[in-house]
């Protein structure tokens, strides 16, 4: 049976009994190696170890828990690609219509905070079994931390959903030792040294590693300085080499953080990319039309993981770490012609990336051996002097892949770090990039245009953006080519005023720009912005931000980003006159004329623009 089972039926046909994991999520079944799910169940098949896998239970009881009988060794459940809320919420808290990690698209396949109702439903059907939580849903949410849907600070997940253990970030090897732990009939309530996990424990007991405590739930749901100040303590031991355990206390115990599992090495990387995939969702999903998630991936090729890139409103610097590693050239290649041999592909790899497209090795000589600095960014507010700006490693990878029998042309369509391309003084990529890997627009994220706001996301100034674009169009114009590049904006991030959003809508209107898609800021769990949209302090100076957060606000700066839409009139004049500036209604609401440069197309090559995909965080 190529997939692994998803049946009572298929579990016995291969004459298992049970099976030593069951496996839930909230995502539909698809064995593709962008999915968490899929990575995890392989790579415990490839130690030995039976595994069936548990999509989108019924959970309004515990009866399709019992799907299986009681596993062997134990329960693995996550949430699915995508935190559970974030896929059914959009940033104004509005229900969505779709998930696109579910069957024919549709929505209610999955509980708000499915974590927790699984764990729940489980420990109805089956009590003591062992529940091991992980995924982006558990990884984000290990500590007490502030939740936007209630706007209250909430328990760590480990807590509220009565696991055993917690492991955080990217899962292989830590689960891979649980696994082999539990198998020699180690009892789940003693794992209490593995790397990469949470544990519950009594208060006083030993800590496997050197510690640090940081605040009881008590303070951190009450005391915003504290939380801010809980926050950085968390941020600085996420290294592999430098972390600590961390203790937070409750009630009537501890949660204890063990540090960080250490990335994977190159090999190790190699042989999670090599296993048995079918690349693919499970065939029991095509009556209802597939699962759409697979279409962004089927034919892409991660490369990487980790990002040195600082951004503080993403949460990869609480699942993937700041340390990047990557695979071999080989392995790509290998992947590359496993696709190319699909009977399906038409000759297009749409991406080779990763969190970032453009990082393939270690920011500096120096994280290999001391890890990743805790006073120091690599990217920002300028990149370090010892920063490793080098393309040369990804562009012979490109190359390569671009000589494989079947592949006509290899795209990039994961982020580009404009910053870390500029800092490289070889334009050999840059050249590249714009000659061979575009199709008609790079999509970039300058996020804002003003200093202040940029500040706070821990992007660079917008000098530097500028720059990267203006050599961008110099290139694309030499080669004799019509390229555009269409800029991911954010919209109210902490820090952002209405003035800050009057001088980008000012920008936008004076380079006829039209953006169909503008990013509000949505306060996930895991990220520095976040703490700052709750507490009203930056985290790493412990200074107050100023923090848009009425809806109506919100509202405003996001209309003069889209003043071009006629239905934002209203609300553009009114930002204007709340801000005194008046004499910019004429400029931003030219009655219906259109912009005083050309624009480019919608979708930067004519006709519809392409319909809104969530962007990756």
């Amino acid at each position: 049976m190529p997939f692994l089972p998803i049946t009572a039926e298929e579990v016995t046909e291969l004459g298992w009994g049970v099976p030593d994991f069951v496996l839930v999520t909230g995502d539909a079944y698809v064995d593709h190696p962008s999915f968490g799910t899929a990575i995890i169940s392989r790579v415990l098949e490839a130690e030995g170890y039976r595994v069936a896998i548990l999509p989108q239970p019924d959970w309004k009881s515990a009866e399709d828990f019992r799907r299986f009988g009681r596993p062997r060794l134990g329960f693995l459940v996550n949430s699915g690609n995508i935190d559970s809320m974030v896929a059914h919420y959009t940033a104004a808290k509005k229900r969505r219509g779709d998930d696109y990690y579910s069957p024919g698209g549709k929505a209610g396949k999955r509980p708000d905070r499915a974590i927790i109702v699984y764990c729940n439903r489980i420990r109805e059907a089956y009590g003591d079994v062992p529940i091991v939580i992980g995924g982006i849903e558990a990884s984000t949410r290990r500590f007490a931390h502030y939740d936007y849907w209630t706007d209250k600070v909430r328990r760590s997940i480990l807590i509220d959903s009565t696991a055993d253990l917690l492991a955080y970030g990217m899962g292989e090897n830590i689960l891979r030792r649980i696994a082999f732990l539990l198998d020699k009939g180690v009892p789940v309530s003693k794992l209490c040294d593995v790397r990469g996990t949470v544990y519950r424990s009594k208060k006083g007991a030993p800590v496997h590693y050197p510690s640090v405590e940081t605040y009881s739930y008590e303070t951190l749901k009450k005391d915003k300085t504290a939380y801010a100040k809980a926050f950085k303590i968390q941020y600085d031991n996420m290294d592999a080499i430098k972390g600590k355990a961390i203790i937070e206390e409750y009630d009537d115990c501890v949660i204890v953080q063990n540090p960080p599992m250490p990335p994977l090495t190159r090999a190790e990387l190699d042989k999670v990319y090599s296993l048995p995939y079918m690349r693919t969702y499970h065939p029991s999903y095509e009556k209802e039309g597939g699962v759409p998630a697979i279409a962004e991936v089927k034919f892409s090729i991660t490369h990487s993981r980790g990002c040195f890139g600082g951004c503080n409103f993403c949460a990869l610097t609480y699942v993937q770490g700041r340390s990047v590693c990557s695979r071999s050239e080989k392995s790509v290649l290998e992947e590359a012609e496993i696709i190319a041999a699909m009977p399906d592909f038409k000759g297009y790899i749409h991406d080779v990336g990763g969190p970032t497209a453009n990082f393939r090795h270690a920011a500096c000589a120096k994280q290999k051996t001391d890890g990743v600095c805790t006073a120091r960014r690599c990217l920002y507010p300028t990149p370090c002097k010892n920063l490793n700006a080098d393309h040369s490693e990804y562009v012979a990878l490109l190359e390569k892949i671009e000589k494989i029998p079947r592949v006509k042309k290899v795209f990039i369509r994961s982020g580009i770090r404009f910053d870390y391309l500029l800092a490289d003084k070889n334009e050999k990529f840059f050249k590249r990039l714009v000659a061979n890997h575009i199709s008609g627009q790079l999509k970039v994220a300058p996020e804002h245009c003003s200093d202040n706001v940029l500040k706070y996301m821990g992007k660079p100034k917008f000098e530097v953006y500028s720059a990267f674009r203006k050599r961008f169009y110099e290139l694309t114009k030499s080669m004799g080519k019509e390229q555009y590049l269409v800029p991911y904006l954010m919209s109210s991030h902490p820090g952002s005023t209405i003035d800050d959003a009057i001088a980008l809508a000012l920008y936008l209107r004076e380079n006829g720009l039209n953006p169909e898609q503008v990013q509000d800021f949505y306060p996930t769990p895991g990220t520095a912005s976040t703490c700052m949209f709750y507490t009203g302090i930056d985290p790493f100076d412990m200074k107050s931000v100023y923090v848009p957060r009425t809806y109506e606000e919100k509202k405003l700066q996001r209309a003069l980003l889209q003043s071009h839409r006629p239905e934002n009139a209203p609300l553009v004049r009114k930002a204007l006159e709340a801000a005194h500036r008046t004499d910019l209604i004429p400029v931003l609401l030219p009655h219906g004329k259109p912009s005083p440069k050309k624009a480019p197309p919608r979708n930067g090559r004519g006709g519809k623009a392409t319909p809104p995909k969530r962007r990756k965080r």
